[in-house]
């Protein structure tokens, strides 16, 4: 078998037994090592995606795989019915890499939001009085938290939403980047328990707000006694150039929601964290998971951290966002394909010139694949640029040149 009829074949059998929900990219991986992955051809591109922001350690981290292995060799599940001798350890090891007192361990980034949602909600009945059923929280016109029930009831996408009703109530949806909006929520709105937020909205084609903007947000709800909620399972673990996001300006979130690189894309591992007076409210039998917090996700996400301090990648980060930035500006100040270049650290779009129901940003990630370079766009006239942390400048110049060259065989 040739390998187009491989490639066909593997595209073929997810088309005819995978449910359709999602519109991948035509290119079958069966390798990746640090910036690089591979087709079934041999062929090497630079990963542009990182699997979402969960790459930000690199594909295929030694140190991570290497903990992984030795810990599925030992001892995989014992579920939270008894204690193991990993999860205490990777429970203080988290918190204090964050500052928290404690830490509920889940396995995805929805998982995550939807604890940190049940967490808030508990707080505001039994520590800050509202009525039972009563709470609200305040959520962000344009947010991706994920596509459980609950979430999607306070989307406003269309596509994730439409048909999947009836929703969930108890949110209040504001601008994105409005502090007035949210103060006159804060001022006016019964019942508030918490402010959930991207500091950066990733999925709605990162989108940074105004300097002061979090800070400000963070005042307001202390002002307010209403939690602060931190959605950082894309914005974290270095990726916009601070360890969090939110570290840009020295807010620390009442709730923190982690994943993705949590694990360095090794396995499904997310975190909420919170301090005692918010997570004591959580006694046993009332939340959990079979696979929260086991031995596995334990040994990978202390290495996953441990990278992230050791090769300095925060800083990285900063250092090759900045390059990337200046360089892709200096080209689009002449462009008539590309408007915009935005974004921190190596979290990063470029907004093209057409129309969100048209296929050009597919049709230029499509050129960027032949061109040896991976990137999706987002919301239809929109690509994502986020590769992981672990690039040198070199490789960093090198995928400029190829994004460059690509964008201007779409010049017009």
């Amino acid at each position: 078998m040739s390998i187009l009829e491989k490639n066909n074949d593997a595209i073929a059998l997810e088309e005819k037994y995978g449910a359709h929900n999602y519109h991948p990219l035509p290119v079958v991986l069966s390798k990746g090592e640090g910036v690089y992955v591979w087709d079934t051809d041999g062929k090497k591109y630079y990963d542009f995606l990182s699997a979402y922001s969960a790459v930000n350690q690199g594909h295929c981290h030694p140190k991570i795989i290497g903990a992984m292995v030795e810990q599925a060799q030992t001892l995989t599940l014992t579920s939270r019915a008894f204690y193991n001798d990993k999860l205490g350890k990777y429970e203080e090891f988290v918190t204090k890499y964050f500052g928290f007192d404690k830490v509920l361990p889940m396995n995805t980034g929805a998982e995550a939001v939807e604890t940190a949602i049940k967490l808030c909600r508990k707080w505001a009945y039994e520590k800050n009085g509202i009525a039972e059923n009563e709470a609200q929280i305040i959520v962000c016109d344009g947010n991706f938290h994920g596509r459980t029930t609950t979430i999607i009831s306070f989307s406003n996408d269309e596509n994730a939403r439409k048909n999947f009703g009836p929703y969930t109530a108890g949110f209040i949806s504001i601008a994105y980047d409005d502090l007035e909006a949210l103060e006159n929520v804060l001022k006016t709105q019964k019942n508030i328990a918490g402010f959930l937020v991207e500091p950066i909205q990733g999925e709605a084609g990162v989108y940074v707000p105004a300097e002061g903007y979090l800070t400000k947000a963070k005042e307001l709800c202390a002002k307010y006694n209403v939690l602060f909620i931190a959605d950082e399972v894309q914005t974290g673990i270095a990726r916009t150039g601070k360890l969090l996001a939110v570290h840009h300006e020295n807010v620390q979130p009442d709730i923190l929601i982690l994943g993705k690189a949590l694990s360095g894309g090794a396995y499904p591992v997310s975190a909420v964290l919170a301090n005692d007076s918010i997570m004591n409210v959580i006694k046993p039998g009332q939340h959990g998971s079979t696979f929260g917090g086991n031995p596995i996700a334990a040994a990978v996400a202390i290495a996953a951290l441990e990278v992230v301090t050791d090769e300095n990648l925060a800083e990285n980060a900063t250092y090759l966002g900045n390059i990337f930035r200046e360089k892709l500006d200096n080209y689009i100040q002449t462009s008539t394909i590309a408007t915009l270049v935005r974004g921190k650290g190596l979290l990063n779009a470029v907004v093209i010139n057409d129309t969100e129901e048209s296929d050009t940003a597919w049709n230029i990630c499509m050129a960027l694949r032949d061109n040896g370079l991976l990137a999706k766009p987002t919301h239809g006239n929109i690509i994502r640029f986020a590769p992981p942390l672990v690039m040198n400048e070199e490789e960093l110049l090198d995928c400029v040149s190829i994004i460059i060259k690509t964008l201007k065989q779409f010049e017009k």
